[in-house]
């Protein structure tokens, strides 16, 4: 089983969208047999908590569920379970850093690091611009670039 897990600040609005938008396509992939997706938040503010309303209100614009998605903190142990953890900017690598550097079995890297000539390096965080449309560009097309690479790297 190939598992991504998405990585923001609090796991209220970045990578809750990012694991509704990633586990869309691989509905739509008919993937969801080799794949699984999941994600976290580097703090603990929001445990427990579902997406923020402004990444409900686009999803379900879109028609892409976030049913069962809620807010959880990342823990060392996800070393272990999963084999790309996925985060939105440069701070949450370096936190994730700090939380373990120790498993260079799996792929750390910025969810716009798949995206070739990316008109963004990091995916801003609509807690704090109010943009989640924009948001959902960076992240669908993050997702996109991601799952392609997937498939390459791990013959699918």
């Amino acid at each position: 089983m190939i598992r991504v897990l998405f990585v923001c600040l609090g796991n209220i609005c970045r990578s809750p969208m990012a694991e509704a938008v990633f586990r869309d396509l691989i509905v739509k992939e008919k993937m969801t047999n080799i794949m699984e997706v999941d994600s976290g938040g580097i703090g603990g503010w929001h445990v427990g908590e579902m997406p923020h309303q402004g990444t409900r209100k686009v999803l379900d614009q879109l028609n892409i569920s976030y049913e069962g998605i809620k807010a959880r903190q990342v823990s060392k142990k996800d070393w272990d379970d999963f084999n790309y953890i996925i985060a939105m900017d440069d701070q949450n690598i370096k936190d994730l850093r700090n939380i373990n550097s120790q498993n260079e079995q799996i792929v750390v890297a910025k969810l716009m690091d798949f995206v070739e000539e990316a008109r963004e390096q990091e995916v801003p965080d609509p807690y704090y611009t109010g943009n989640f449309d924009y948001t959902y560009e960076l992240v669908m097309e993050g997702c996109s670039k991601l799952l392609s690479y997937i498939k390459e790297m791990h013959n699918i």
